[in-house]
């Protein structure tokens, strides 16, 4: 018999024991199901067996590690039904595109399949008999070379590329039933983990969904965003017609010696974007720019790079940072761990921004305040502003999109942009890049550079960020009037250099190991771009320094 303790409770279990067997001791009925374990510090498959006295602690799908594993899960699941229902290697004609939420895009490569309502739900009664079977999920190691042959010769040429530059000499694939592919990241040990999933026609494809962290209610039905499925199509689409829409796309042009031509393609179609944006505002006649974003989606060169392009058009633009329109510390509301909560609208005063713009409008001279983030107080040093009729404001901050925040403005007067860093590559065709991931590792490197931050201290931030994200940003970016997607083809390849000596300082008694570990393993894939090779306009130097403009 081996100790395993496990909320500082001890169960004594058999020597080969698997983590799934304990799992069905300790998980408490109506808690989210259990799907993943960290034993000594390290994380585990439900199958791995408990050999030795260990520590334990369950991974529910209340964690974006359990999470992802629900996603993965739930995404091979849906690929094993498609190949069901339309006979052996359908899976070879399915991208796995965009994530839109809890929801992910399902791409059929041959433009004669009839995508219906019908073909949806043959796809969700198969996915519910793959559940209700309760198939085990079987994990096999196979030598990377014969992965890539294998891949090779059942057509994920994809797959393929991205085994030819894997460093790992073994290579993980899993097994549902028949159905092998290759996942990044771990797997719930079977189909019964999956009793939530609704499949739905959208556009020309399918979407997946799945519960969000915490719901247990039904999933309801998919809400389209078409503003943001549109900027995320058109990049792919770009990426595809530049021959770089997967990971191991990007090395082959890496390794071919053309990747100076990707680049100056990629910072040309962004100024070509900026340049159509301006010409649209000065068309419209606006007067207040509005841009908002998720955390490190670039927005302060964005702000930079948009004023060069109203400046050529003729207009003359004033920036203006929302963070100085801050209440003092003491009067900003306080979240429910009764800390300062800076994310919510309720921390800036609306009532004087708003006095200031229509003031600015009517031609009026104001001061501006300055918001001193050590003193946590608003000041005012003397700098004052006055416009005429051909200048514009532009406002850069996370509410930008909030009506509540410009709402005594007049509608044709404002143009609101919406800035994310929307992932344009995957790894394969059905392996994802998160845009999530990327913001975070811009964010981390950002961090350390200018704000004296490691990456222990912005792992730790990341989760909060992102429930700010969820309440302050997201709900309101159809509400754009056009969307900018800041990532680039090739940004991951650049920021690996720069992160991975931040990661690999992450300490291992540190709870953000995990996820430093993580993002190493996924850093992997990439083979390196020398930052000297990046344009000191580029929006990617916002994160790695030496950029041209005060960021």
């Amino acid at each position: 018999m081996v100790k395993v303790t496990v909320n500082q409770q001890i169960y004594e279990v058999s020597e080969g024991t698997t983590l799934e067997q304990l799992a069905r001791q300790v998980e408490v009925p109506g808690e989210p199901m259990i799907l993943l374990a960290y034993m000594d510090g390290k994380l585990k498959e439900l199958f791995s067996v408990i050999e030795e006295d260990s520590y334990v602690r369950f991974v529910t799908l209340r964690e974006q590690t359990g999470y992802m594993a629900y996603k993965r899960t739930a995404t091979m699941m849906f690929l094993k039904a498609c190949e069901d229902v339309l006979g052996e290697g359908a899976s070879r004609e399915i991208a796995i595109n965009y994530s839109i939420g809890n929801s992910m895009f399902c791409e059929f490569v041959r433009k004669d399949r009839e995508i219906n309502e019908e073909f949806a739900r043959k796809i969700q009664s198969r996915m519910k008999e793959l559940h209700k079977r309760e198939i085990p999920i079987a994990k096999k190691a196979l030598d990377t070379y014969e992965a890539e042959r294998y891949f090779g010769a059942i057509g994920l040429k994809e797959k393929q590329k991205l085994m030819q530059f894997r460093r790992e000499s073994r290579t993980n694939l899993y097994e549902l039933d028949g159905y092998e592919n290759y996942f990044y990241g771990y797997m719930a040990p079977s189909t019964a983990y999956i009793p939530k999933f609704f499949i739905s026609v959208y556009e020309h494809g399918l979407v997946l969904q799945i519960p969000k962290r915490n719901q247990t209610e039904e999933i309801v039905r998919f809400v389209p965003q078409p503003k943001l499925f549109r900027a995320m199509q058109r990049s792919r689409e770009w990426s595809r017609t530049m021959g770089v829409d997967t990971v191991g796309a990007l090395n082959e042009t890496i390794t071919s010696g053309n990747i100076n031509h990707l680049i100056l393609l990629q910072e040309g179609l962004q100024e070509k974007v900026l340049s159509d944006i301006a010409d649209k505002i000065v068309s419209e006649k606006k007067r207040v720019i509005l841009i908002a974003g998720p955390s490190s989606s670039g927005k302060t060169t964005f702000s930079h790079r948009l004023s060069i392009q109203l400046e050529i058009a003729g207009l003359r633009p004033y920036p203006i940072s929302l963070d100085d329109y801050f209440l003092d510390r003491e009067k900003s509301p306080k979240d429910q761990f009764g800390n300062y909560n800076f994310e919510t609208i309720a921390s800036l005063d609306v009532e004087l921004l708003s006095k200031h713009l229509n003031q600015l409008l009517s031609g009026e001279r104001i001061s501006l305040p300055t918001y001193n983030f050590l003193t946590g107080r608003r000041e005012y040093r003397g700098k004052e502003l006055q416009i005429g009729e051909k200048d514009v404001l532009v406002l850069e901050g996370i509410h930008g999109l909030n009506g509540a925040l410009t709402s005594e403005i007049p509608q044709k007067l404002k143009y609101k942009i919406y800035v994310s860093a929307l992932s344009q590559i995957n790894l394969d065709e059905h392996n994802r890049i998160p845009s999530s991931d990327g913001r975070l590792l811009r964010r981390i490197v950002r961090d350390a550079m200018t704000r004296g931050n490691d990456a222990c201290a912005t792992i730790s931030r990341w989760d909060s960020v992102r429930r700010g994200e969820e309440d302050n940003i997201f709900p309101y970016q159809e509400e754009a009037d056009i969307m900018f997607n800041s990532a680039q083809i090739y940004e991951l390849a650049v920021l690996k250099q720069y992160a991975e000596p931040l990661l690999f300082a992450v300490p291992r008694d540190c709870p953000e190991y995990q996820e430093a570990k993580r993002l190493l393993k996924f850093l992997e894939y990439f083979l390196n771009i020398k930052s000297e090779d990046i344009p000191n306009t580029s929006l990617l130097r916002e994160f790695i320094g030496g950029s041209c403009f005060e960021t």
